[in-house]
């Protein structure tokens, strides 16, 4: 799909839920892609990833936010003038939903590469138009149903109500037919026919082909003989594709349609040689009208031209065109726009590589500024934040948890025996050391202030295991301080005193400037005393954390004795 789909939902989520909500969505989504240019293709899995996850984090329904953002495209399209096109498409809403399929034939031009879907009206009546929507994507049924009910009311001051008759959704193929309740002010009665001579009726259309019940072309038109000597006498199903609308190419089919688009194929052998010579597909929009005096379907067709390369590819020539219609007039007009729209497109291609750079450098920022936030809150909290856009309500009640405190022994002496770079030194090589166990123990680190080092394990992320996690973690800690030479004294290392203890911890987002994930409650408190009661070199544990070691039976323990703490 094009980038200018993926731009209408990051528009609609930015405007109703904010900027962070739209990089937060990306993020976890897992989209590689992060951010979109309106005329580069990418993948169909992109909108329904962000809806389904959007959906989930939004307690919202994906087809509600589908339908939401079906009607918030209509007024994006704005911002690319395409509102206009949607004014003059119809002169009522049953002449738009009958011209659908000519819009998407408009946006061709613009988009090489689309795959658009196919509309077509079954039968219709003063209440309301039976519609048949048809795509080879899944999950944009709502999305439709949204663009519709709003063009609907902002061009045609109609309100429309839709029924899904039927639904059939494939990997390949999405079928759905649906009912549009409204006043339909446009619909009139069959009036009868005017008599033309057949003459006069192939002169004025020359791109017509007439084919029997068995699909035989009993006549073609002499504009597409020019480019087809070899056409009658052919099926036309196999002469031609039916792209527009996706329906059988059969009897019956042909006749319910209003407009129909062909291409023409290179699969017969008559004239397999002519096509391949050409090396382009001749394709033809027109209408099909059942004519009861020859029991014939003839198919009023004119050739979709862009400019002069394009009818000569084909094998036509101006004077081929019919006079009536303004095919001439559209290809030497093409031909004339198109040098101004090759700059016109190179100009916005070099602003969309531009602005795709400097997405790319925000984007690197954004992570930038992601690991400084997870710094200071855990990545799921701050993920909440976003969420709620505010921190004043983190707050969650942890029953089972283990805090950790730890601090140099005879720190104070040390610093004032070396110079202010070592003391910075000192620390920045001891929290260095003990950063990369708190990775490699999944715990989590609260604060250090001057040489306290304060963490914590079942916190955020709750675990049955904090215990036995915590104390790996400090015999570790006592371990590794053993390497760090202490400065003030080249003969000795570091010693530290670390204090334990477990018990219910309240946790929660504090300040709005600068905020921090902050931890409370008599176990921090208690961990804190058992530190400073604490030992050098030794680990000083609580009678709480001890019951919960005691189950594993493989941590030995030594009785202090009573402690005022």
């Amino acid at each position: 799909m094009y980038g200018l789909l993926l731009e209408g939902l990051r528009s609609f989520i930015m405007e109703h839920y904010g900027d962070d909500m739209w990089y937060f969505l990306i993020h976890k989504s897992d989209t590689e892609v992060k951010s979109f240019s309106i005329h580069e293709v990418y993948s169909e899995t992109i909108i329904p990833k962000i809806l389904a996850t959007a959906s989930a984090n939004l307690n919202v329904e994906a087809s509600t936010l589908a339908y939401a953002n079906g009607a918030y495209f209509v007024s994006y399209l704005s911002n690319f003038g395409y509102d206009g096109v949607l004014r003059v498409l119809g002169r009522n809403l049953r002449d738009f939903l009958n011209g659908l399929d000519n819009l998407h034939e408009y946006l061709r031009m613009s988009y090489k590469k689309l795959r658009p879907p196919s509309f077509f009206c079954m039968n219709e009546s003063s209440t309301g138009i039976t519609l048949q929507y048809r795509t080879r994507r899944q999950g944009y049924t709502h999305y439709v149903q949204g663009m519709i009910t709003t063009i609907g009311k902002t061009f045609y001051q109609s309100r429309i109500t839709i029924t899904i008759i039927n639904l059939e959704e494939t990997s390949e193929m999405t079928n759905c037919i649906m009912r549009l309740h409204f006043h339909n002010t446009g619909y009139k009665a069959v009036v009868d026919d005017f008599p033309v001579p057949s003459e006069v009726f192939f002169e004025v259309f020359p791109f017509n082909i007439v084919f029997n019940r068995g699909l035989e072309i009993i006549h073609a038109g002499d504009g597409i003989l020019n480019a087809l000597p070899d056409l009658e006498g052919t099926l036309v199903n196999e002469a031609f594709l039916l792209t527009r609308p996706m329906i059988p190419f059969t009897w019956d089919k042909t006749l319910i349609p209003k407009n129909l688009n062909f291409s023409k194929t290179d699969g017969h052998e008559k004239y397999k040689k002519s096509l391949s010579s050409l090396n382009t597909s001749l394709r033809l929009r027109g209408q099909m009208k059942y004519m009861d005096g020859w029991d014939a379907i003839v198919f009023l067709g004119t050739p979709q031209l862009q400019d002069v390369d394009t009818m000569q590819r084909a094998g036509l020539y101006v004077n081929d065109l019919s006079m009536h219609d303004s095919s001439r007039d559209m290809v030497l007009a093409g031909e004339q726009q198109q040098a101004e729209l090759k700059l016109a497109l190179q100009q916005q291609e070099e602003k969309s590589k531009h602005f795709q750079e400097a997405l790319i450098k925000l984007d690197e920022e954004r992570k930038r500024s992601d690991e400084l936030l997870y710094q200071m809150i855990p990545k799921q909290v701050a993920d909440k934040i976003r969420v709620e856009g505010t921190s004043t309500r983190i707050c969650s009640t942890f029953d089972d948890a283990t805090v950790q405190f730890s601090d140099v022994c005879g720190f104070k002496n040390i610093a004032n025996s070396i110079t202010p770079q070592q003391v910075v030194m000192l620390l920045n090589t001891i929290y260095a050391c003990f950063d990369e166990l708190t990775e490699k123990h999944r715990v989590y680190k609260v604060e250090t202030v001057n040489d306290v080092y304060m963490i914590a394990s079942g916190i955020p992320t709750v675990t049955k295991f904090h215990a036995a996690i915590m104390a790996e973690m400090a015999l570790e800690m006592v371990t590794a301080v053993t390497s760090i030479v202490d400065p003030s004294d080249a003969s000795t290392h570091i010693k530290i005193r670390v204090g334990i203890h477990s018990g219910t911890v309240i946790a929660g987002v504090v300040g709005l400037k600068l905020p921090r994930y902050c931890l409370f409650g008599d176990v921090v408190n208690t961990a804190s005393r058992m530190e400073s009661n604490g030992l050098a070199q030794k680990i000083h544990i609580s009678e709480a954390t001890k019951a919960r070691l005691d189950a594993y039976k493989v941590y030995q323990t030594v009785l202090r004795g009573e402690v005022d703490i």
